[in-house]
């Protein structure tokens, strides 16, 4: 069974940085591309980051230049790494690993911009 665990959310002044990680347990057969998405209260989740396979990277408009996504491909665990947090990067930051049959989401972890 598949079980995707995240850590390193949690409250942040604005200028701040946080570390995201998201580890892999379980078996998945040909992996795509490993992906952070996020959702605020009353929005609907967004794609933040993907990484793929052979390690082309991918940002949403709003995070270019402060969020860099990477993975460590023998640990089956991706990483964000948050710069210049802003108070609009509050949300609920979710794994998600897409594999060539199926796709997996972490349980989520909160990321709280605030001073």
């Amino acid at each position: 069974q598949v079980q995707l665990v995240e850590s390193g959310g949690g409250l942040v002044q604005p200028g701040g940085s946080l570390r995201l990680s998201c580890a892999a347990s379980g078996s998945i057969f040909r992996i795509v591309s490993m992906d952070w998405y996020r959702q605020a209260p009353g929005k609907q989740r967004d794609l933040v980051a993907s990484i793929s396979s052979g390690g082309i990277t991918n940002y949403a408009d709003s995070v270019k230049g402060r969020f860099t996504i990477s993975r460590d491909n023998f640990k089956n665990t991706v990483y964000l790494q948050m710069n210049s947090l802003k108070p609009e990067d509050t949300a609920v930051y979710y794994c998600n690993v897409v594999s060539v049959s199926k796709y997996y989401w972490g349980q989520g972890t909160q990321v709280t911009v605030s001073s």
